[in-house]
């Protein structure tokens, strides 16, 4: 196995995969694309820090993350996909599911949280709405993000132990720790049932985040078309009068913080 990449290392090889995202974005702007990307795996596997990979250089009014938290009454009696589907992205846009409709074949299944024969009905459901997606013309990719268990053991810890991650460990993460086979079976199920020409998935190694940040966005850049378009010239006149000092009245501006 190769080393792990250090973070020096890891920018300096992010750096044209970003210049390459925020074409692939004006791209879009330009054509009207719509494109949905999903983040699939488990808990600590890295999800989070792909998306920022994907859309820390991004306007963030053109690139839009969903991390939809649990149903609420109303959203439990309605289509499954509804409440999915509203988030889906329109022209010009890319839209980053922070997880997604398949919560039903995974966290919910393993977890007890509904039925089998709902879970059933996704299977046999999800591949029909998403080509409809597909058929609509929407750009669909969906990755799962890999772990091993011992790796998956320490991010936990560490999320426990740090005050600054705490807010990431639920009690649903560590009741899961017990059930890392469980999840094994149901994504396995899953993509025999979802992994289709019109929406396959693509499994990504996450044992390295850093390395399978740069392997995730590689792929995602190398699977659209040519997104080559030069941005429009913008003239950059000389102002009229020299530079103008900052002026405020009552407030004043915050002093440097100390140090020491």
């Amino acid at each position: 196995m190769a080393a792990k990449l250090k973070r020096k290392e890891y920018d300096k090889l992010l750096e044209p995969l970003e210049e390459e995202l925020v074409a692939m974005a004006r791209w879009a702007r330009h054509t009207g694309a719509r494109i949905c990307v999903i983040f699939e795996g488990r808990d600590t596997a890295g999800k989070g820090g792909a998306i920022r990979a994907v859309s820390q250089r991004l306007n963030p009014r053109q690139c839009r993350i969903v991390a939809l938290s649990k149903p609420n009454d109303t959203e439990m009696t309605q289509w499954y996909f509804q409440r999915y589907a509203k988030h889906l992205p329109a022209a010009g846009e890319i839209v980053l599911f922070d997880r997604s409709w398949y919560n039903r074949a995974g966290v919910e299944k393993v977890m007890g949280f509904t039925s089998e024969a709902k879970v059933a009905q996704f299977l046999e459901e999800a591949p029909k709405f998403e080509k409809m997606l597909t058929d609509d013309g929407i750009l669909l990719f969906k990755y799962w993000l890999t772990t091993d268990q011992d790796n998956q053991e320490e991010r936990l810890k560490e999320r426990l132990e740090d005050p600054l991650k705490r807010w990431k460990l639920s009690p649903i993460d560590l009741a899961a720790r017990e059930k890392y086979e469980a999840y094994t079976e149901a994504r396995e199920a899953m993509l025999m049932a979802t992994h289709t020409d019109h929406a396959p998935w693509t499994l990504v190694d996450f044992n390295d985040q850093k390395r399978g940040r740069l392997t995730l966005v590689r792929d995602l850049l190398d699977r659209l078309p040519d997104t080559h378009i030069e941005p429009p010239p913008l003239e950059f006149p000389e102002l009229g009068h020299g530079p103008l000092e900052e002026r405020y009245s009552v407030l004043q501006p915050i002093k440097d913080y100390p140090v020491g």
